[in-house]
């Protein structure tokens, strides 16, 4: 994985713009990949409407939990506060595990001028039964219900989606996720490194919020944290026009003279673009906020350094969309639920790493996402012999590759040991009185308000440990023997408080990065990196 961090050394003049933006940031909600738990799941089709940052409330339609039958079960199990409305967008995210059977019930509850639905669960041989004939398979005649049935072959992250006019009723929102869990979890996923972190984890108060510990019948998918995300575009004017053939038709029968939809989806102009059903800046809001009864998902990944993240990406939409994850490339294991080997050693993977990963409407991938922080030519711990605060004077034993793994419970677990102690001011680049290139600027300057925090160091009064600064001293030459790096901090974040590094994670295509042409907004997220001393709770 090594390799993968050439990314950080394009632009490190770039990389303190974007890359420290926010201490407030670091604070807010975090994502995971939260949902029902099956084998049955007993879901219903109806229309609700969703919120978006501009105001707008879009007529949408979305499956959800059938609320005449018994209350599904939630994962991952550390997040409390979890539910099921009866429409959501996406639908609810299904889990299963390899090797069981599932059923999947599906009651039609739209508006009756709607016409059919059903649902194709794509990678499985799916028996349908109670429905009604439709074009791809057995669809559930308004009020009426139809059953799916197959069994979970095989691991990995897929989709699932109408099949039934699936230009228009997948772009109101007819669309959702299944995760199937490996049925044998490897050795290696529950021992060394990956028992190292769960010691941190525990060390520290945090919960374990994956799914699993390997995302495959393999021993290279073990990983330490896990995200789902769904990208998707709606185009508004399709749900404007569906809403107002709904209300003309009013209460008709299903199939009667007049009873149907007849609403236009080309020329396809989406304005709106989503990763989990919401907009920046609302998809960085909590799993199952309030204010967003039919989003109940959010886009807000968060890690520690060293940890092996797996981000499972779903294009859920009828455009591609090039995503690009700042701070590091993406390794490819799979393609709808297809793990990627080599050709001449099946022990090892075989997927590319990726500097844009590209979502394909209708198709998944599982990535491996890792930040270390090897490559940055300073110590982002801010450590410092000459300080007199004992956390600026750990220490770093490299391990064979080079990094602090023997101490789990330390806050420069997984440190890059070949930076220990080196100051920023350090060329390539610092504070010219330093001996580097550039005067870094006065974080009073330079901020916008709450959303930067000057820093660039990880951890509470890290800055503060490498300058030898008192807290809320200006930049000058007594702020320590390391140059005069200005300390980090503003109104909402003093110095003292915990810091991250937050990497932008968005489309590459700038329209999907605005909200109905309003930058910011859309398909745009942001990766938060902590030391371990920050508890990441995904529960909120």
């Amino acid at each position: 994985m090594n390799a993968t961090n050439k990314k950080m050394m394009i632009s490190k003049t770039r990389l303190l713009g974007l890359l420290v933006l926010a201490l407030l940031l670091a604070s807010t909600a975090h994502a995971a990949a939260p949902g029902i738990t099956g084998p049955t799941f007993n879901l219903t089709a109806q229309a609700a409407y969703l919120s978006q940052p501009d105001g707008a409330s879009v007529y949408s339609w979305g499956y959800g939990c059938d609320p005449t039958k018994a209350a599904p079960g939630y994962a991952p199990a550390a997040i409390a506060n979890a539910s099921c409305n009866a429409m959501q967008v996406p639908g609810p995210t299904l889990i299963v595990t390899e090797g069981q059977t599932v059923t999947v019930n599906l009651t039609n509850n739209l508006p009756s001028a709607a016409g059919n639905t059903s649902i194709l669960f794509p990678g499985f041989t799916v028996t349908a039964t109670g429905g009604v004939a439709g074009l791809l398979t057995e669809e559930a005649a308004p009020g009426g219900t139809v059953t799916y049935t197959f069994t979970a072959s095989s691991p990995g992250t897929r989709a699932y989606y109408s099949g039934t006019q699936g230009d228009l009723q997948v772009e109101m929102g007819l669309y959702g996720a299944i995760l199937v869990l490996p049925a044998s979890v490897p050795a290696s996923c529950t021992s060394g490194l990956h028992a190292s972190n769960l010691t941190a984890e525990s060390f520290w108060g945090e919960s374990d919020f994956r799914l699993a510990t390997a995302a495959y019948d393999h021993a290279s998918t073990c990983y330490d944290r896990e995200y789902l995300f769904q990208f998707s575009e709606m185009d508004q004017k399709i749900h404007t026009a569906a809403l107002a053939q709904v209300t003309a038709a009013g209460a008709c029968t299903a199939g009667a003279p007049g009873c149907s939809l007849n609403v236009p989806t080309e020329p396809y102009q989406p304005s709106y673009f989503l990763i989990n059903g919401r907009s920046m800046p609302d998809d960085m809001d909590p799993n199952y906020a309030s204010q967003y009864p039919h989003q109940p998902y959010n886009g807000n990944p968060h890690m520690h350094p060293g940890e092996l993240t797996l981000i499972r990406v779903i294009g859920q939409g009828r455009w591609q969309h090039p995503f690009h994850e700042h701070g590091n490339h993406v390794r490819i294991l799979a393609r709808d639920g297809n793990l990627i080997l080599s050709q001449s050693d099946a022990t090892k993977l075989g997927g590319r790493l990726e500097f844009t990963t590209d979502t394909t409407p209708g198709q998944a991938f599982d990535g491996i996402f890792y930040w270390s922080g090897k490559g940055l030519n300073w110590d982002p711990y801010g450590h410092n012999p000459a300080s007199s605060d004992a956390a600026a004077k750990l220490p770093c034993t490299p391990d064979s590759n080079g990094y602090n793994t023997g101490a789990p419970t330390a806050i420069n677990f997984w440190e890059w040991c070949q930076d220990h102690n080196k100051p920023l001011q350090v060329a390539p680049f610092g504070d010219v009185s330093g001996g580097g290139p550039a005067t870094l600027p006065d974080p009073n300057i330079f901020a916008n308000g709450a959303w930067y925090g000057g820093s660039p160091y990880l951890g509470p009064d890290a800055t503060l440990r490498a300058t030898g600064c008192s807290v809320g001293a200006q930049a000058n030459s007594t702020c320590g023997a390391t140059g005069s790096t200005p300390p980090s901090g503003t109104i909402a974040n003093p110095p003292s408080s915990e810091a991250g590094f937050a990497f932008m994670w968005h489309s590459h295509n700038e329209r999907e990065i605005t909200t109905n042409n309003v930058f910011p907004g859309g398909m745009l997220m942001m990766m938060l990196v902590d030391s371990r001393e920050f508890v990441i709770d995904e529960s909120n």
